[in-house]
């Protein structure tokens, strides 16, 4: 359901007297409460549009002018997902970049996935994409169970990263809960069916976007994204990346710093990243011509893992590690460019210059991921600190 006006002025007013004390702590706190208040964060739903709604205000409530960039796709709408086993009934999801059955689904013996049997069954990380791609193309399935096995039982759902070019059978994706039941069907050789109905419809989404001017037009910009979206509530997964986006507007806004600072936070995170490729195709030159991409990305300040870095080169490194030192985040643990993952993959597709942030969680993609006990609000705000030292820094540098 949308915001009115009344109730964004309202939140807009509640944000900027938030009280001197631990005052981004007490933010980061009201922003993530009322996130994963809003529901399940799929692209393109109405949860989506009310989040982007409530984001565009408390952007705003920074001083910063920020409006939302609407972006066209074909949402998946599910009509049935489920698995029947001798009269059991497991629901599920459908893959979204994968075909899907029709209202009848399919029936026939279920095995493993490289096996000969109709239905092919394997087990599943909930950042799995990469390996389930290789299991579902070339298939000879009429269809696949999925059993996600993520850090708590539940169904954690797999990004569909294909989403603009679906490809493979049927995919449905079951929780972990039903591991055993899956496991005696295949070795039993027992017919199944699975029902994984469902239809795309032209949609929108909307990523939320900013533009802060710098003193020195002849600089290039820095770029300060992360995702807003996602299967869940997610609380944890994406509430710590956006405290420290907003946090890193309000410092910008605050001090104008020498280069113009970009800030996007994109929907369509779980489906290939449709939001970012949006703005980029907006903005053709951006990628590799931004001074650096800071990325804001999975599980930062979460009450299960700490929080990683990847960095496109040493110079980017160490300006990072010198603005988190000063918070305890010095030694934050840190991985090779090879390695980068979520959003800033993009970025260095295109050739940019990036420091990406992405943490641990036992909690990612689980429908329980929600506020409070996902989240380590501490950790969250002092990651945010960090975030807008580093931002500020990265925006007053002069060297390339």
């Amino acid at each position: 359901m949308l915001l009115t006006r009344r109730e964004l002025l309202e939140l807009a007013a509640l944000l900027a007297i938030a009280p001197p004390s631990d005052a981004i702590e007490s933010r980061a706190a009201h922003t993530i409460r009322a996130y994963s208040a809003e529901g399940h964060h799929r692209t393109a739903t109405a949860v989506d549009r009310a989040s982007a709604d409530a984001l565009l205000a408390r952007a705003r409530a920074t001083g910063a002018t920020a409006a939302l960039e609407p972006f066209d796709l074909s949402r998946v709408d599910t009509h049935a997902a489920v698995m029947r086993i001798d009269g059991r009934r497991i629901d599920g999801l459908p893959m979204f970049d994968g075909a899907f059955t029709g209202a009848a689904g399919v029936s026939g013996r279920i095995g493993p996935i490289d096996g000969d049997q109709p239905i092919g069954w394997t087990r599943v990380a909930p950042n799995g994409e990469a390996a389930l791609r290789k299991m579902r193309q070339p298939s000879r399935h009429a269809a696949i169970v999925a059993v996600t096995m993520g850090g708590h039982p539940g169904l954690c759902p797999v990004n569909a990263a294909w989403f603009s070019e679906p490809f493979g059978p049927p995919v449905l994706q079951v929780s972990s809960e039903h591991l055993a039941a899956v496991e005696s069907a295949a070795s039993s050789r027992l017919e199944v069916e699975v029902v994984a109905h469902a239809t795309r419809q032209p949609a929108k989404a909307f990523n939320v976007v900013s533009e802060i001017r710098g003193t020195d037009a002849a600089q290039s910009p820095v770029c300060v994204m992360t995702p807003r979206s996602g299967w869940h509530a997610n609380a944890s997964e994406r509430g710590g990346g956006l405290v420290c986006w907003l946090e890193a507007m309000r410092a910008v806004v605050a001090s104008r710093p020498r280069r113009t600072v970009k800030f996007v936070a994109s929907s369509g995170h779980e489906l290939g990243h449709l939001g970012l490729h949006d703005y980029l195709h907006r903005n053709p030159a951006l990628a590799r011509e931004a001074h650096a991409w800071i990325h804001f990305g999975a599980n930062i300040g979460t009450s299960t893992g700490d929080t990683g870095m990847t960095s496109s080169d040493d110079r980017l490194r160490d300006a990072a590690v010198r603005a988190l030192a000063p918070h305890g985040l010095g030694t934050i643990r840190q991985s090779p460019a090879t390695q980068v993952g979520g959003e800033a993959a993009t970025i260095k597709e295109g050739g940019g210059r990036f420091i990406s942030f992405i943490g641990a969680n036992a909690w990612f993609h689980n429908p329980r991921d929600l506020w409070p006990d996902a989240v380590d609000i501490k950790a969250v705000a002092t990651f945010a600190r960090a975030a807008a030292d580093l931002t500020l820094a990265l925006a007053n540098a002069l060297d390339a």
